[in-house]
């Protein structure tokens, strides 16, 4: 690890370099040829257990290449993808409740137990009409929610990015093979108004490197997005509804004793509505932001009442002093709702459908499926190419009735998707610290780093007795053409 600190000191001197534009795209004629390979290598350092590797590194790389074209009333992209896992650990799955040690246990699981594995299948494949100010888009396609517009303003779009996008869909763009869906988009725009609506079901991919077939749990978003200005102020709100099924006869991970699970084989049907509010607003000592995220759940899950909800409410402070590193600090709250009583026939859980996990959990080992989570973060950016960012997180579990939860959702027929481990009546989860630097540099290469810190409290204390603290670290290079 000491490695990775040392790494992250070089990454900041080399901000001085000069650096060109990315690399040109290859025209074929009226075509593009364009792709990108993904390098990553992580080391892990799980929670310990009395038995198992919680300690391992593996190497993971994404290639991804294609052709498109863009036309004024069509266009069209056609790309594949190759993840390549290489050196998975082999003893990092236990029995519940230890599980798998971090997604080098997952992707070993995932992929028949095999150390190392790799596939090429179909990423994209879609065809798009456009019209003045309407468009619909048909075939297998990359979708996320909350990242239909880009806002003009600088700092709503990294918010948006960062804190807003792929909490319910999601591409699971962390992991070494994500996720794509295969469906329509209609998207209709004016002035600033924008109407979305969506319906697809997702492919397989996330953890197992075969990314081609469907997981059968349908998913349908309406959203309508707006943006708005009060005087000097720049502001968007979105409100959106999600309709999410789950018929696969397989058993839930949720706090019900184990016979309840098995013998509720029940479909999983969830409605989820909900919107954001982003402010930014530019005074004279620096620039104010506000986010406002939310949203409520009912439907069934198996033979249970759905009734769930979450919310996010952050601020930050973008001061004017010290310009040459241009300092971000932020801060927020983050709820959302656990069971409180595994035997009544209310599932109180807030279900996260088919997200980014890691977007909101930068060192996985949690997502945000009753959590409570308290944070501060502090930007640096020295550069147009360089960005340093740390985060302190405060996690704790809503309901000590309920379970930990991790997952990012459906990849496989026959895998839930989420997995849970036991709270033992117990509520205080972590304290996560981390530091991450992401540098672009010249010809289409960019370089990140990452090392992330979890001081275990009472709820992995009891499940991982030897030492409740972990540890994640990884260096990525990513080349664009």
């Amino acid at each position: 690890m000491k490695s990775l600190l040392v790494a992250f000191f070089l990454l900041a001197a080399s901000a001085a370099v000069s650096a060109q534009d990315a690399a040109p795209p290859v025209k074929l004629g009226n075509v593009t040829f364009s792709g990108s390979i993904r390098e990553r290598y992580e080391v892990w350092n799980w929670f310990e257990p009395a038995t198992g590797n919680n300690l391992y590194g593996y190497s993971g790389t994404l290639v991804r290449f294609g052709f498109s074209q863009k036309k004024q009333h069509y266009d069209w992209n056609i790309e594949l993808e190759a993840p390549i896992l290489l050196g998975l650990p082999t003893h990092a799955v236990n029995p519940a409740p230890l599980g798998q040690y971090g997604l080098g246990g997952s992707y070993y699981a995932a992929n028949d137990n095999k150390q190392n594995a790799a596939f090429l299948f179909p990423r994209q494949a879609w065809f798009r009409l456009k019209g003045e100010h309407a468009s619909l888009r048909a075939g297998r396609m990359e979708f996320t929610d909350g990242s239909e517009v880009t806002p003009k303003d600088a700092t709503l779009a990294s918010l948006k990015a960062d804190r807003i996008g792929q909490r319910l869909i999601g591409n699971f763009g962390f992991s070494n093979v994500q996720r794509s869906l295969d469906g329509l988009q209609f998207t209709y725009a004016n002035n600033s108004w924008t109407f979305t609506a969506l319906s697809a079901i997702p492919t397989r991919g996330v953890l197992q490197v075969d990314g081609t077939g469907w997981v059968k749990t349908p998913i349908t978003y309406v959203a309508l997005t707006r943006q708005a200005e009060f005087g000097e102020s720049k502001a968007e709100w979105r409100a959106f509804g999600i309709y999410y099924n789950d018929d696969r006869p397989i058993v839930k991970t949720d706090n019900r004793p184990g016979p309840a699970r098995a013998g509720d084989h029940g479909n999983i049907n969830i409605g989820t509505y909900g919107g954001h509010f982003i402010l930014a607003t530019p005074t004279s000592g620096g620039t104010f932001d506000f986010l406002f995220w939310g949203a409520l759940q009912n439907g069934n899950w198996g033979f249970l009442t759905q009734r769930a909800a979450a919310g996010a409410l952050e601020f930050g402070f973008q001061p004017k002093f010290a310009e040459k590193i241009r300092p971000w600090l932020r801060g927020g709250y983050f709820y959302a709702s656990g069971d409180g009583n595994p035997s009544d026939n209310t599932h109180g859980t807030f279900f996260a459908l088919i997200p980014t996990p890691r977007v909101y959990a930068r060192f996985p080992f949690f997502n945000y499926m009753n959590s409570t989570d308290a944070f501060g973060e502090l930007m640096l950016r020295p550069s147009n190419k360089l960005t340093l960012r740390s985060d302190v997180h405060g996690l704790w579990l809503t309901s000590k009735s309920d379970l930990w939860y991790s997952g990012g959702g459906a990849f496989q027929p026959n895998t839930f998707g989420f997995s849970g481990r036991p709270s033992n009546g117990q509520k205080y989860l972590a304290t996560l610290y981390d530091i991450s630097a992401d540098y672009k540099w010249k010809y289409g290469f960019s370089f990140g780093l990452y090392f992330g810190y979890a001081q275990g409290g009472d709820v992995i204390k009891k499940i991982y007795t030897v030492n409740a603290n972990g540890a994640l670290g990884f260096t990525e290079m990513t080349y664009r053409f």
